[in-house]
């Protein structure tokens, strides 16, 4: 049976990011009470979260709220990444049982798959082999997150779902080089290039993997349908359905922004995953698809960096 949204109290776990702001921009149109949290709500704090949830009393919870960041910034900072990520996810999911929630849909990352997963990679690839060993932290608290959800569905019957989102940019992004992910990374860099009249911009390792984008705003109307219309202890894959080599992906990015300078490649840097695109089929035989293409949704990113919607 389809879970109705509209007069429920939905909280958002993470409104101030990228993936949060876009979910509580989606869930206007729902009919719904959104609720959100300041930042004195610590929710790494056990008995902040219990309180929090006593107070308002919602229907219904979406885990947004996560400690993330690039390659760099997990390769510097892993136990920050596996902590904060583990304290996080564990007292909103275990608050929510305590405290009667209805619906819990948990957003983990496409890293919970093994490095050299088949491709598209479904659903069931996840502990099928070792991670890629750069962002192995973010990834092991993510996997702890959704074993936790189904846990609480088998031990206590609890409606709590969960999606895999892809590599995701847009509007609220992080566009700070030292712990960017490469998109708002290479929005930035060509934008500075192009306003400094430099002659090239830098990317990492050999721009031969291949990933997978899709835009905030897609992926927030694929939470809202997945927690509206799926029940279920498997994950589900959110994704866009196709790739792009890195280096592509930085050309293309230059023509957007305007900078027609040349691209040069830092081989002493990592490359990561070789490939990594997760199979759609899922949820899109659950009737649900993307409508954002790729380079319509740089402009998108890009018309926000401009406007200073993100971190700089």
């Amino acid at each position: 049976m389809a879970y109705e949204l509209k007069g429920k109290r939905v909280y958002v776990a993470g409104h101030k990011g990228m993936v949060g702001s876009a979910i509580v921009r989606r869930l206007a149109s729902e009919g719904c009470e959104v609720l959100t949290a300041d930042r004195s709500v610590d929710l790494r704090e056990q008995a902040l979260v219990r309180e929090w949830y006593v107070a308002t009393k919602p229907d219904a919870v979406i885990v947004t709220a996560a400690k993330v960041g690039g390659i760099l910034a997990n390769d510097t900072y892993p136990a920050d990444f596996l902590y904060d990520n583990l304290m996080i996810e564990a007292n909103l999911i275990e608050a929510a049982y305590r405290n009667d929630v209805e619906k819990l849909l948990f957003l983990g990352s496409s890293c919970i798959y093994p490095k050299m997963a088949p491709q598209p990679i479904p659903e069931e690839a996840l502990l099928t082999g070792p991670l890629e060993p750069t962002n192995e932290w973010y990834a092991v608290a993510k996997i702890a997150g959704i074993k936790l959800c189904q846990a609480y569905r088998r031990q206590h019957v609890c409606d709590y779902i969960s999606a895999m989102p892809t590599n995701l940019y847009g509007p609220g992004d992080n566009f700070d080089l030292s712990s960017s992910h490469v998109l708002p990374a290479l929005i930035r860099k060509a934008h500075e290039a192009k306003e400094s009249g430099a002659s090239s911009i830098e990317i990492w390792g050999t721009g031969s993997p291949r990933r997978e984008f899709l835009h905030v705003d897609d992926l927030a109307d694929g939470c809202v349908f997945l927690l509206k219309n799926y029940s279920d202890e498997e994950h589900v894959n959110l994704g866009s359905g196709s790739d792009i080599p890195i280096i592509k992906l930085a050309e293309m990015v230059c023509e957007v922004v305007g900078f027609d300078g040349k691209i040069t490649k830092d081989t002493s840097k990592p490359d990561g995953t070789p490939r990594k695109l997760m199979s759609g089929d899922k949820i899109a035989a659950m009737g649900w698809k993307p409508k954002i293409g790729l380079r319509d949704g740089i402009a998108d990113a890009y018309r926000a960096f401009l406007r200073g919607d993100g971190t700089n």
